[in-house]
């Protein structure tokens, strides 16, 4: 198994009788299912809420993504590996934005 933490892949993310393929970021995995949170593009139109547990990937580009990116912190989302793209690395989280993403989550904690 190719699943690293920090890792970007490409996972099918059901919700409501539907889904669909979109970036996640691995968080922790065992043989069967990876932890993961997931990508979006979508920022402007959410609530202040919402938007205040997004983290701002600002090395999108480096990170292997198309477009200024966003983590969805609110909820981690577990998926069987075999609805993940495995052979498929799209990137990872630069070490600048992995700590970002550590202080910000940590912020959390409190």
């Amino acid at each position: 198994m190719k699943l690293t933490p920090l890792n970007i892949y490409i996972g099918y993310v059901s919700w409501n009788g539907g889904g669909k393929n979109r970036p996640v970021l691995i968080i922790r995995h065992d043989n069967k299912s990876a932890d993961v949170l997931n990508i979006t593009t979508k920022f402007d139109g959410k609530s202040e809420f919402i938007r205040s547990k997004y983290f701002k990937i600002n090395d999108w580009q480096e990170a292997g993504l198309l477009r200024q990116s966003y983590v969805e912190t609110i909820e981690t989302v577990s998926l069987q590996i075999s609805s993940i793209d495995t052979d498929n690395l799209i990137g990872r989280l630069t070490e600048n934005d992995e700590q970002r993403l550590i202080e910000f989550l940590s912020g959390f904690e409190q």
